[in-house]
């Protein structure tokens, strides 16, 4: 018997061994076969799988000869430039998350009425079953709140009347329930691993009916439940743009495919948090404020050349995790510039200035000018590099005092709207189960009788 749940025993370690060995497939059989591997070219374009009016990514222009020229990337929303967005709510001081769930969901930004009668839809929903967070949170707190989330979604599913069916009203009834629940459940995660795990005092607020999501984000996770305009705006801000981000990113494209097979909301929403929670995906944010406290302990960040000097070994995987990357740095789609990151900058100098940071945010930039020279110098690039919304999403979360656990849970709290309106998109557009291809490379052989091995 094995010592314990998680042990690796020496026979696994023998069979893993082996498995290992058995692996043929080699790195230069993907362009000998003509496959691309993570269904993208060298240049990091995706390989395209479906259609989609929910949103777009632009970081290429055609010249007069037909040639692609990188530009300054762009984002639209249901055919809106999201910098116009931001703009609009912005200039009238107001919060803008529930906004865009609603252009989203409904490719049409509501009028006045119609967004408050949204707002006030949300906030009924903003329930949990009784006994929910008890049963299924508290009882069972964990160390990672992706997998809380993850399985508190789930569970949802028995506390559905009607969990199966996947016509539009009902998804959409679905739907608004979880994008207006996630930030209890990140939060309520949250506190629940910091009373078991880390020993400090437990409290539970509910959340306000007048608060839209980051207002009760923040409300929630703090013990007083107070908050300054511009940080909930922040907060808000940095939503909005993690809302949503084209159907190619691995988490959506998860979604369509988990849809396309005809199961319902909450299978579809665990399975994109699955993909969501991967440090490839949704972890980068955390990576890149690591990666900053490593290089504030390693050298002078004063000196720009000793800032230069570390990047340089981060590339040769000689600091900080040794993986032979610069978090926060390049984009599989834009070159020039990821518009995210464009706003979030801004949105980072107002809170420094506020917060006491400056210090801090010039090092980012610093940074940020310093890495794509490093990077070409350093790497073969058949594109562009720029910071992209990891980059100051991180800072913004460090100078909101947010906890490093919750970095991925507020990317979920946003990215629910998107994979919302994909879900739906899918249900009414497609109406084929998605099954790529994949060419086996294994020659044939024949079957060994077992006294002969």
């Amino acid at each position: 018997m094995k010592n314990s749940y998680s042990e690796v025993t020496p026979y696994i370690e023998e069979l893993a061994n082996k498995s290992n060995v058995n692996n043929g497939i080699e790195a230069d059989m993907y362009p000998t076969y003509h496959v691309k591997r993570g269904l993208r070219d060298k240049n990091g374009n995706g390989v395209v799988t479906g259609l989609t009016e929910i949103s777009r990514i632009k970081a290429k222009d055609v010249n007069e000869q037909g040639e692609e020229i990188p530009c300054h990337g762009e984002l639209y929303y249901r055919g809106i430039n999201v910098k116009s967005l931001v703009d609009g709510f912005t200039r009238d001081n107001r919060f803008g998350f529930e906004e865009a769930a609603y252009l989203l969901l409904f490719s049409e930004l509501p009028d006045r009425d119609e967004l408050s009668r949204f707002c006030e839809e949300l906030a009924e929903n903003r329930t949990l079953p009784t006994s929910f967070v008890r049963d299924m949170i508290l009882k069972a707190p964990g160390k990672d709140m992706m997998n809380i989330l993850s399985r508190s979604v789930l569970a949802l599913y028995a506390y559905d009347d009607n969990p199966d069916d996947i016509s539009i009203p009902n998804v959409l009834r679905q739907s608004l329930k979880l994008i207006s629940i996630f930030p209890l459940l990140a939060v309520y995660s949250y506190q629940s691993f910091r009373h078991y795990y880390q020993n400090d005092s437990l409290f539970i607020h509910l959340p306000k009916p007048e608060y839209g999501a980051a207002q009760n984000l923040l409300h929630l996770l703090r013990e007083d439940g107070r908050f300054t305009d511009l940080e909930a705006k922040v907060l808000d801000l940095a939503m909005v743009l993690h809302a949503e981000h084209g159907g190619g990113n691995n988490s959506t494209f998860t979604t369509h495919v988990v849809t396309s097979s005809g199961t319902d909301t909450y299978s579809s929403v665990a399975a994109a948090l699955g993909s969501l929670k991967g440090p490839r995906h949704g972890g980068a944010n955390i990576k890149v404020v690591k990666m900053f406290d490593d290089m504030k302990q390693s050298i002078n960040v004063k000196d720009k050349g000793q800032i230069k000097d570390y990047l340089v070994k981060l590339l040769n995987k000689e600091a900080f995790d040794k993986a032979g990357l610069i978090y926060g740095m390049g984009h599989a789609v834009y070159s020039l510039s990821d518009p995210r990151a464009d706003v979030l900058k801004d949105c980072a100098e107002k809170l420094s200035r506020e917060k006491g940071c400056d210090e801090e945010f010039e090092l980012y930039n610093t940074v940020a000018e310093l890495a794509p020279q490093i990077i070409s110098e350093k790497r073969q690039m058949f594109k562009g590099v720029s910071a992209n919304v990891d980059f100051y999403s991180g800072l913004i979360y460090r100078m909101l005092e947010l906890p490093g656990e919750l970095y991925t849970p507020i990317f979920a709290v946003s990215r629910i709207a998107g994979w919302s309106a994909h879900r739906i998109e899918e249900i009414q557009n497609q109406g084929k189960i998605i099954r790529p291809a994949y060419i086996s490379v294994k020659d044939e052989r024949p079957y060994v009788d077992i006294n002969e091995r």
